[in-house]
C-alpha cells in the first residue's frame, strides 16, 4: 500500500583549497535538548548566576557534542533558546547575553578569551568545537550598545538579538546570524536587526547558511539563502510548537528541505508539555533520520549522513494541475477551519474518487483509492488561499487532504493525531501562484514516510509512480531517465528525440512483473503509457 494509517497530506504554498580537500558526503548531527530553565523572576539575576545555569546546559550539550564528533559528526546543531532557556522579559534576559563579534575578526574564544570582554559563553563553545574537531552551532544572546544619535535605539540604550553562532572545527568563529522574524512574545524582550541577515560560510563539505525558527515561514532571509546564494545546507536551531495538522516540526522541516532542494538540519528543543518536540537531518529526497517524542522527558541525538552537494531538480508546481480539468466533487463543498484559516472542503464520500475543491485563484485536484472505507473515520479534500493572521502574518496557498477529527465534517481542520484508514494511492496537486511549495506526508501518531513517497521533475511535471507496495520514482536531466526502483535497484534509458522506447517487465519487481512502461517524446514532453495493468496492481501519477 502506498500510505499506511494516512494522517494528512499538504503542498504548502567551496571551500577547497585542494581538490582532495572536497568532501562529496559528510555526517551531520542535531541534538533535541531538554533544556534547564532558570527560575522564574521579575528582577535580573547576576551574571554569575546565569552563568552557572548557562553552564548547566553546556554540561549536557557536551556530553552530546562529544558523543557526536566520537561516531564521526563533522557538524553538530544544538536548539533555539538551548543555553539559558525562555520565559524571559527584557530586563530578566540581560545578564545571559554577551557582545558577540562580526565573525570578520578572526577570533578564537578558546585561544583569546578575553579579547572581547566577558565571552565565557562563547569561550567555552569554542573550546567543544576545537577540543573535538567539530562544527559547533548554538543559540544564544547578543548585545549592542547604542544611542540617542540612532533613531532606532532603544530606550534602555541597547539592542538584544536572538543570535545564532557558529565555531569551525578549530574553534574560530565562522558565522553570526541575528534572528530576522521574532515570535509573539520575543519580541518583548529581543530586537529584529534593521534589515534580513544573509549569513553564509563555505566548509571542505559545502556551503551552509543559517537562520532561526519562525524565519523559515517567511521569504528571507531562508528563500533567499537558496534561491539567490545557492547554500547547499542550512542550519537551523529552532524552539518549534507543533501546530497540526499542517504544522508538526519534523512535518514541515521535512517538506521544507524537499520543496526548496537542501538539507536542513533541525535542532528543536525537548518540553513535550509545551508541544515541542521533533528534530531532524533531512535531504531533499527523504528525511535521513528524525526523532518525535511526547512521552519522555529525555533529550536525543541524532545523527545520518548527507550529500555535500544535493541535487535540486527544477520542478514546476502547478503544471500539471493546470493543464488537467476540473474533477468532480461528488458533493456539496462546507467550510472549516484549520489553525484559524477558513478552508473551502469536500468530503471523501467514497472508497475511490476524483474531487476538485477551489478557493480564489487555487484549484486542488485529488485521485485517490483507499483500502476500506471506515464508518469511524471520514477525510475531507480542502483547499486555502489567504492570509494566515494568527501567531504571524504571511500569506498561504495550501491543498490539503486530511483525517476530520470525528465523523462530524464540521471538525475538519481541527488537531489529529492518529488514523486507521489506509490508502493503496493517492494523487493531489494544486493551482499554485508561487514556485515555493513544500509537499507534505505524514501518518498516524505524528510520523514520516521517508522513502515511501518522492517528489521529482517528469516531463514538466512533478511526480511519483506508485504499483502497490514497490515504487518507481522518475526524473528527467537531459536526455536520460533516472528510473530507481525501490531502494535497491536502479537502471537509466536514454531517449531521443522522435524515437520510442520501452522498458523491459523483468527489471520490475515481481507484484507489478505484467506492468509495461512505453516513453514517446513528443512535442518537446515526455508521455507514459502503462499496460496490462490489473486491478490489484494500481498504478498512478503522483503530484
Amino acid at each position: 500500500m502506498v500510505i499506511a494509517r494516512l494522517l494528512a497530506y499538504l503542498a504548502f504554498s567551496v571551500f577547497c583549497v585542494l581538490p582532495a580537500n572536497c568532501l562529496d558526503t559528510f555526517t551531520a548531527a542535531v541534538y533535541e535538548h531538554a533544556v534547564i530553565l532558570p527560575n522564574f523572576t521579575t528582577t535580573p539575576v547576576s551574571r554569575e548566576e546565569a552563568l552557572v545555569l548557562m553552564n548547566q546546559n553546556l554540561d549536557i550539550l557536551e556530553e552530546a557534542i562529544t558523543s557526536a564528533a566520537k561516531q564521526g559528526a563533522q557538524i553538530i546543531v544544538t536548539p533555539e533558546d538551548g543555553v539559558y532557556g525562555v520565559n524571559f522579559s527584557r530586563d530578566t534576559i540581560y545578564p545571559y547575553l554577551e557582545d558577540i563579534p562580526d565573525p570578520e575578526v578572526n577570533w578564537i574564544p578558546c585561544n583569546h578569551p578575553k579579547r572581547f570582554g566577558d565571552t565565557q559563553i562563547q569561550e567555552r563553545l569554542s573550546c567543544l568545537a576545537k577540543s573535538n574537531s567539530i562544527y559547533v552551532v548554538a543559540n544564544i544572546g547578543d548585545k549592542k550598545p547604542c544611542n540617542a544619535s540612532d533613531p532606532r535605539c532603544p530606550p534602555d540604550g541597547r539592542y538584544q538579538y536572538n543570535t545564532n553562532v557558529v565555531f569551525d572545527s578549530q574553534g574560530k568563529l565562522v558565522a553570526r546570524y541575528h534572528k530576522q522574524h521574532l515570535f509573539m512574545s520575543e519580541s518583548f524582550h529581543f530586537n529584529a536587526p534593521k534589515d534580513p541577515e544573509v549569513v553564509t560560510f563555505n566548509t571542505p563539505f559545502g556551503k551552509f547558511g543559517i537562520f532561526t525558527c519562525f524565519d523559515i515561514l517567511f521569504y528571507d532571509p531562508a528563500i533567499t539563502l537558496v534561491k539567490d546564494f545557492h547554500v547547499d545546507t542550512i542550519l537551523f536551531p529552532t524552539a518549534w510548537m507543533d501546530v497540526l495538522p499542517h504544522l508538526s516540526a519534523i512535518e514541515f522541516h521535512s517538506a521544507w528541505a524537499m520543496g526548496m532542494g537542501v538539507n536542513l538540519l533541525a535542532s528543536n528543543l525537548h518540553r513535550p508539555q509545551n508541544r515541542m518536540t521533533g528534530s531532524g537531518i533531512y535531504a531533499p529526497d527523504s528525511p535521513r533520520a528524525f526523532h518525535y517524542d511526547r512521552k519522555t522527558e529525555k533529550g536525543k541525538l541524532v545523527l545520518s549522513q548527507l550529500d555535500s552537494h544535493p541535487y535540486r531538480p527544477e520542478v514546476n508546481w502547478s503544471s500539471y494541475a493546470s493543464n488537467i480539468g476540473a474533477l468532480s466533487t461528488g458533493n456539496q463543498e462546507f467550510k472549516g477551519s484549520a489553525f484559524y484559516d477558513e478552508y473551502t472542503f469536500v468530503e471523501l464520500t467514497g472508497i475511490t474518487g476524483n474531487y476538485t475543491v477551489c478557493q480564489k485563484d487555487l484549484c486542488c485536484h485529488l485521485n485517490y483509492q483507499m483500502s476500506e472505507k471506515r464508518s469511524n473515520e471520514i477525510y475531507a479534500l480542502g483547499a486555502f488561499d489567504g492570509l494566515h493572521t494568527v501567531e504571524g502574518c504571511y500569506h498561504l496557498q495550501v491543498c490539503t487532504m486530511l483525517k476530520c477529527k470525528t465523523t462530524n465534517r464540521h471538525t475538519c481542520g481541527a488537531s489529529v493525531d492518529t488514523a486507521s484508514t489506509r490508502f493503496e494511492m493517492f494523487s493531489l496537486s494544486g493551482t499554485f501562484g508561487t514556485q515555493y511549495v513544500f509537499p507534505e506526508v505524514l501518518l498516524s501518531e505524528v510520523r514520516l514516510a521517508p522513502g515511501e513517497f518522492k517528489v521529482t521533475t517528469f516531463a514538466s511535471f512533478p511526480q511519483l509512480i506508485a504499483c502497490e507496495r514497490k515504487y518507481w520514482f522518475i526524473s528527467k536531466a537531459t536526455e536520460i531517465i533516472h528510473i530507481s526502483i525501490g531502494k535497491r535497484e536502479r537502471l537509466s534509458l536514454r531517449i531521443r528525440k522522435g524515437t520510442a522506447s520501452s522498458l523491459c517487465h523483468k527489471v520490475l519487481p515481481p507484484a507489478c512483473s505484467a506492468l509495461l512502461w512505453t516513453y514517446q517524446h513528443t512535442q518537446g514532453s515526455l508521455a507514459i503509457g502503462m499496460k496490462n495493468l490489473s486491478d490489484t496492481e494500481k498504478a498512478a501519477l503522483f503530484i
